[in-house]
């Protein structure tokens, strides 16, 4: 349609009228203070909308709400909250699997790498969460080349990274590892992270307490996935950045949308008010995060992975610190390996390509393998990844020691 081109008069199937739909449209418009009445109105029909439900509406019967607590003591109450008990008894529960869980892979034929001390332990956060924790060294720990920390990703646990631990240690690198809040071991709803700035806090807490216990040796963090985002926001903190001679990150989350627009605008509200509210069914199957079959079968019947629907408030806090992460990539300065798998179904490998292209850092590098999936450490070239791994923290002490 030409410019110049009068617009039609479009008629009111209401009235019978003839309505000037797009005539004086500057008019029309309302004005910045109509439009944010209009969001206020919406943001507290919704609110008192979630809060009816929440509350069971008017016409719920005490007695049969009562009668369904009793029946699952899983059920949240009327205020919304899980069972204490029978999230304690959950902790509990995940915290004997950890420990059963095997540290040392068995030796294969040919292997040269010796023997290890590993422990578990539990490690206070700063809101006295009780943070599972697990730590492989080589035997002879006295001169240890460096210690790497590993964070592991959502739904997952730190115990899965055994076979990495043990490549690390034959290279004489000591090993740390801790489960986040309500993942693995540690205490909190499976599943359920109420922030990641928690985890983000706890990370530079742990990372603090394992340099006072081996002053002088270098660490480096390790984190796949939303632990890689996690290490990347606690490593911009320059208390963290300052005693970490690198991080490293594979397959980040760093550029993570919502499944459809409107649940990034539905997300932080009902985050606030029905925060462990599950969204989708369970995928026992899972994605395919690997393209071994053993390795996925083994991490989707592993009980301590979480395969339950993801909750709204931990959805709601990936897109906040994915977001976070996307606009501040430019201020990045700590040195980094970020690794990817172009095959990756899970987060975006092109998220990693920019971080590299835009941060700050005089210390980077890269690596895309090509057809690689989500899970790098658990492909069939999983030694492969942790050589480039070891190779680059290997060059960055030989930098630091020039």
């Amino acid at each position: 349609m030409e410019r110049g081109a009068q617009m039609e008069e479009l008629t009111s199937g209401a009235s019978g009228r003839i309505i000037p739909v797009f005539r004086n449209v500057r008019r029309s418009v309302p004005s910045p203070a109509s439009l944010l009445r209009v969001l206020l109105f919406l943001h507290s029909f919704v609110l008192w909308f979630l809060l009816f439900l929440r509350r069971g509406g008017p016409f719920t019967s005490k007695t049969a709400s009562a009668a369904a607590s009793a029946a699952s003591p899983r059920r949240r109450t009327c205020g919304g909250r899980w069972s204490r008990a029978a999230e304690e008894e959950d902790v509990r529960r995940r915290r004997e699997l950890a420990e059963e869980v095997v540290m040392v892979p068995p030796v294969e034929e040919g292997d040269e790498g010796g023997s290890c001390r590993w422990e578990t332990f539990v490690f206070m956060g700063p809101r006295r969460s009780a943070l599972f924790c697990r730590s492989w060294l080589p035997a002879s720990g006295d001169h240890l080349r460096a210690i790497v920390v590993i964070i592991h990703g959502l739904n997952e646990h730190s115990g899965r990274y055994s076979h990495f631990a043990k490549q690390l240690m034959t290279c004489n690198f000591g090993v740390y590892a801790m489960d986040w809040i309500g993942h693995g071991g540690s205490d909190g709803l499976h599943g359920y992270v109420p922030s990641l700035d928690y985890v983000v806090e706890d990370t530079g807490k742990f990372l603090e307490k394992i340099k006072s216990e081996y002053p002088g040796v270098p660490c480096f963090l390790f984190g796949h996935s939303t632990g890689g985002a996690v290490v990347l926001k606690a490593a911009s903190y320059p208390h963290i950045e300052a005693i970490v001679e690198g991080i490293i990150l594979t397959s980040p989350a760093l550029r993570v949308k919502p499944a459809h627009p409107i649940v990034g605008v539905v997300a932080p509200i009902v985050s606030l008010v029905l925060p462990k509210l599950q969204l989708k069914g369970a995928n026992k199957r899972g994605i395919p995060v690997s393209r071994d079959p053993a390795a996925l079968l083994a991490k989707y019947s592993d009980p301590l992975v979480y395969t339950g629907p993801i909750r709204v408030r931990t959805g709601h806090q990936i897109l906040r610190i994915s977001s976070h992460l996307l606009q501040n990539m430019k201020h990045v300065t700590v040195p980094f390996l970020v690794l990817h798998g172009t095959g990756d179904r899970v987060t975006d490998p092109m998220a990693s390509q920019d971080l590299y292209n835009v941060a700050a850092s005089r210390q980077k590098d890269i690596k895309l393998y090509e057809g690689f999936l989500h899970d790098l450490l658990f492909e069939p070239e999983r030694d492969e990844v942790g050589a480039d791994i070891i190779d680059w923290m290997l060059r960055r002490l030989e930098q630091q020691s020039l």
